[in-house]
This record gives structure tokens, sequence and C-alpha cells, in this order.
């Protein structure tokens, strides 16, 4: 598989968009989260998540970039106006998401979804964006890592899913 193309997602991409999310969180998450999460993980339920997102038209301030090949969604990243109260929604962006399919892992399609959020994210008017890692998920660190992202040094324990994640909150600069 190759990397393909990114372009901004519609609402008909909510259903490719929820496989996506749960094929990758199956694979990505895996010995990570407990395991009978993983396998109760649906993408009709994920859909409706996705439904909301997309029809939330906010772009360039939020919004959903998808990777295709072949006209196929293989990954998808969504951004938004940071969420976290020690930071400057109208300074400073968040990457909520960058998943992909297993298949289109290390194919350069995850550091093209990256690239254009982050461009899209200095044209909207930020100055820098955050997101949130699993601290023991290994490759997505060193991912971030490559693309320049670095650790702030905050810290936080989320139990919203019913089991415990520990996250690391990463900080990039963006161009302007």
């Amino acid at each position: 598989m190759t990397a393909g193309r990114v372009r901004k997602a519609g609402v008909g991409d909510a259903i490719a968009i929820a496989v996506v999310h749960v094929l990758s969180w199956q694979a990505a998450y895996e010995g990570l989260v407990p395991q009978d999460y993983l396998d109760g993980l649906d993408p009709a339920r994920r859909r409706e998540l996705w439904d909301m997102v997309l029809a939330e038209d906010a772009w360039p301030r939020s919004g959903v970039l998808v990777a295709e090949n072949e006209d196929l969604v293989t990954g998808f990243a969504h951004f938004r106006p940071a969420r976290d109260e020690d930071e400057d929604p109208w300074l400073i962006a968040e990457i909520t998401a960058i998943y992909l399919v297993p298949e289109a892992w290390g194919t350069g399609a995850g550091r093209q979804l990256m690239t254009s959020s982050l461009n899209v994210l200095a044209h909207a008017g930020y100055r820098e964006a955050t997101l949130w890692v699993l601290n023991t998920n290994a490759r997505a660190r060193r991912f971030y890592e490559s693309a320049g992202w670095r650790p702030d040094g905050t810290v936080k324990n989320d139990g919203s899913l019913g089991f415990l994640l520990t996250e690391i909150r990463y900080r990039h600069m963006l161009n302007q």
C-alpha cells in the first residue's frame, strides 16, 4: 500500500472514518488496554460520533482530514481548539485523533496527515498544537517525536472508558 492523498473529510466519510477508528484501535492498543474493550468496539456506534463531528463545520479552526488510497479511506486526523484548561483555545490547537488502518502503517500516510493537519492549523492562526498519547504507546510516541513533537511534562489519568489510561501531552510549534 502507498501513501495516497489527503483531503478534507465530508459528511459522507463518517462510516469509513468509524471503520478506520475501530480497526486502528484494535491493532494499536492490543496489550495496552483491556482486550474485551477492544473486542467490543463497533463501527456503527463510532459512526454516530463521526456523523456529529463532520456535521459541525468550523473549518479551518477544527475539522477532519482523511488519507485515501485508490479512493479508500485508510486514515484520518481530527483537530480542534485546545480543550485543556491551561491552554488558550484561540492560540493552541489540539489534534484529538490521528489513526490509520494497520495496512497503511509505515507508508507515509500518517506523516501526510500530520503535515497537512499542521499546515491547516497554522493557516487558521494557531501558534502551537498539542496532542495526548498513551504513555505506553511506544509506536505512536516514536512517530510523534520523529515529526518534531515533544512531551511538555503534562500527564493526565483518564478513567472515562472504565479503566485507567495514563496519557502524556505533546506539543508542536506551528510555522506561520
